[in-house]
Parts: structure tokens; C-alpha cells; sequence
């Protein structure tokens, strides 16, 4: 018997292919409540079912109880592996996905990770989430522990892009419950706790978090391979940072750049170095110097290779930096142009930045009243997401932001 959901996946596709609705399949002998449950999987079906909708259908019932080897996802994953650099084989690998109802569940795991990590470049993450939720289902459907762990690890760290921690929280810690139950490699276990530490900083547990980055420290660290420290030592540094110890987060991090070169994992390189910069200007106060600095050397291959998302993150960057080293006129210019993209792909958390840098500038531009209002508009939307950290740093600029304001007109009173 073909398992769910692939049954209900092939039903429905020879029901809609002969242009039939429930009603018209179901006839006498069936409830429509009970055809919509097997299409959608949630009903194992009995042998009588499949003979009745066999018959329905005019297929034989082998065509619903036995796979079909169509080979067409297969032959897209082997010409998607095998592709020259540069060939988009997003679109035939997509719908060979769509069209292949049959195929393999392991090939269609495959097939949607690939899918899913061609969105999260593109910055397409609510498709990539949807995506990440049918790997976690086909996961365990096939009963492998290790593709259940990463599946969930993507899932949560898309989730976070978003801004749902909520929902991202016990995603990453299903992750790293399978990865210690089922003593997974370092790689696996640690790439859980990364992501659990990341979200957990960001609700504001930052005990709980270092309790994490303990273990991670103690247990893991000394197994893991160059990048996969330079990802763990990163965020331990944010755990750092967010409790205001900025000597052991600064430690943290720069050892995280040196610990890769260029060559090793240029994606991961680049990303460190954007992380920085945002880090060295979060501090107070912040430091200006180092953030230049590696944000030049991120802006090399951003400008050379980098996708749409990354292109963004540099110019939002870009305004930060411009405003934090007092050329306003250039940090207004590059926040509006952002922020007026129909196709911004930032995630939550710049987005939320960036609005933050707009509604500061528009109080040092005296437009003060606008400016608060966007800003406590921010903070309560922060808030209400549970993301804390970025709630303190909404509230924090606006108060900061007011008190540079004010500082003038109190020196001239005084005088």
C-alpha cells in the first residue's frame, strides 16, 4: 500500500487531471469529509477505499496502491548536481516537484532542500518555510534522525528571519532533543544549539542562553571544524553582548574572523563580517573604526558575487554606518531607497533596524513628533513578538535619540 500522504498526494492529482470534484469522485459510496481527509493525508486509506476510488477514478487500482517510477524528479536532481556554474535548474527542478506526486520520498527531500536553500539565498523566506515544514513531515516519514534535525534547524533559523520566535523557539529545541537522544555527529548537535542560542538571545532568556553557549563551549567546540566554531563563537559573542559584556563579546568575535580565510566558506566569511559591523555599532558607544573595516572587506564580495538579500543588507549597513560617523544627508538617502523597495528582502530584524534609523533621523531632523510615534509604533511591535532584544534596542535609540535632541536646548536655558 502506498504510504501517506504520497496516496493522497497521487488521488487528488488524478482527480483534478480528470477535472472532477469531491463530490463527483465520492458518489454514493463514500463521504466527501473522508476523500478531503485521504487527499490531505490525515487518513490511512483501507483496501476497499482504494478499490472504490480505483474505480471512480477508471485507473486500475495498482496506479494507487503501488509506486510508479517516473524518474523525472530523479532525472532533474541528477541534472541539477551535474549542472555547469551559472545554470538556473530552480524552474524543471520545481516542477518536476509539482508534477512527480509518485516519486521518492527521499528524492523528494532532496529535491526540496535544494528548493529551500535556492529561496533562502533569493530571500523568499515565507516559500521557504513552507517548503522546510513538508521536509520535517517527509523526515519522519522516513525515519531518519539526522534529516529530522536538520530540517528543524532550518525551519527555526527561517522562522527567526521572520521575526516568529514564537514558533521558531520549539522548532530549534526538537532539534537539539532528537540530536542528543539520537547522539548525533558535532555538526548536527551544533548547529542545534547555534540556533536555539540565537533565538533564546533574541526573546531576551540571556541565562538560558548562556547556559547554552556553556555547553557548547565545553562539550562541542574542541570536536568542530573551522567554520562550524567561527558560527558557534558568533553567537556566543551576541550572548555576550546583549548581557553588556563587550570585552569577552568583542574576544568572542574576533576570533570567530580569524578563524577563517576566505577560501573555506566564503558565504559564512562574508556573513561574519556583516554581523560585526552590526554588533560594533549596536555597542555603546559604538565602535565606528572596526565596522568600517570589516564592512569594507564584506563590501568586496557582496559587490562581486552577492545576491539580491546580500546587496540589501551592505546598503542597510551602509546607512548605519553613514549615520553613526554623522553624514546624515547619506544615511537618509540610502534608508529611504531601502525602505521605499516594493522588493525589499531584509530580514525582520534589519527591516525593524533600519525603520529605526529612519525614525531617528526624522527627529533630528525636528520632525520629533513623527519620529517618536514611528518609533514607539516599533517598540510595541517588538514587544508584542516577544523579540526583547530588539524592543531594548528600539526603545534605547529613541531615548538616546530624544536626549541629543534636548541636549542643545538644556545648554541654552542654562546659559
Amino acid at each position: 500500500m502506498l504510504e501517506q500522504p504520497h496516496f493522497g498526494r497521487r488521488l487528488r492529482k488524478l482527480r483534478l487531471e480528470r477535472g472532477l470534484s469531491q463530490a463527483a469522485v465520492v458518489g454514493e459510496g463514500m463521504s466527501t469529509g473522508y476523500l478531503s481527509r485521504l487527499e490531505s493525508g490525515e487518513r490511512r486509506p483501507t483496501p476497499r477505499a482504494v478499490t472504490y476510488l480505483a474505480q471512480r477514478l477508471g485507473v486500475d487500482v495498482s496506479v494507487l496502491s503501488e509506486p510508479q517510477v517516473t524518474g523525472s524528479l530523479s532525472r532533474e536532481l541528477a541534472a541539477a548536481a551535474s549542472a555547469p556554474p551559472g545554470t538556473d535548474s530552480t524552474a524543471c527542478l520545481a516542477g518536476a516537484l509539482r508534477d512527480d506526486e509518485a516519486a521518492d520520498p527521499a528524492a523528494r527531500w532532496q529535491a526540496l532542500w535544494q528548493l529551500s536553500r535556492i529561496d533562502h539565498r533569493n530571500g523568499a523566506y515565507r516559500q521557504e518555510c513552507g517548503r522546510l515544514r513538508e521536509l520535517i513531515e517527509l523526515s519522519d516519514l522516513l525515519a531518519a534522525p539526522e534529516l529530522l534535525v536538520r530540517s528543524n534547524v532550518q525551519y527555526a533559523r527561517c522562522l527567526r528571519t521572520l521575526g516568529d520566535l514564537r514558533t521558531a523557539e520549539p522548532a530549534a529545541a526538537t532539534a537539539l532533543a532528537v540530536a542528543h537522544e539520537e547522539a548525533l555527529p558535532t555538526a548536527d548537535t551544533m548547529a542545534a544549539l547555534v540556533a536555539l542560542i540565537g533565538i533564546e538571545t533574541e526573546l531576551g532568556r540571556l541565562d538560558t542562553a548562556d547556559l547554552h553557549v556553556h555547553e557548547l563551549e565545553r562539550t562541542l567546540l574542541p570536536a568542530a571544524t573551522a567554520p562550524q566554531a567561527a558560527e558557534a563563537l558568533w553567537t556566543a559573542s551576541l550572548v555576550s553582548h546583549r548581557q553588556g559584556d563587550h570585552v569577552t563579546a568583542q574576544n568572542r568575535l574576533e576570533t570567530a574572523l580569524g578563524l577563517l580565510q576566505g577560501g573555506d566558506d566564503l558565504t559564512l566569511w562574508t556573513r561574519l563580517r556583516t554581523a560585526a559591523t552590526a554588533a560594533a555599532l549596536e555597542i555603546s558607544p559604538p565602535r565606528v573604526e572596526a565596522a568600517r573595516r570589516w564592512l569594507g572587506e564584506a563590501e568586496v564580495v557582496i559587490e562581486l558575487v552577492g545576491t539580491p538579500p546580500q546587496v540589501q543588507e551592505l546598503n542597510a549597513l551602509r546607512a548605519h554606518l553613514a549615520f553613526h560617523e554623522g553624514r546624515l544627508d547619506e544615511a537618509r538617502a540610502l534608508s529611504r531607497a531601502l525602505l521605499s523597495d516594493d522588493d525589499l528582502r531584509l530580514p525582520y530584524r534589519e527591516r525593524v533596524r533600519l525603520a529605526v534609523l529612519d525614525g531617528r533621523l526624522a527627529i533630528l531632523d525636528g520632525r520629533i513628533e513623527e519620529g517618536i510615534s514611528a518609533l514607539e509604533r516599533l517598540g510595541r511591535q517588538a514587544t508584542g513578538a516577544r523579540n526583547l532584544d530588539l524592543a531594548a534596542h528600539v526603545w534605547q535609540s529613541l531615548a538616546t535619540t530624544l536626549a541629543e535632541v534636548r541636549a542643545p536646548v538644556v545648554r541654552e536655558a542654562r546659559r
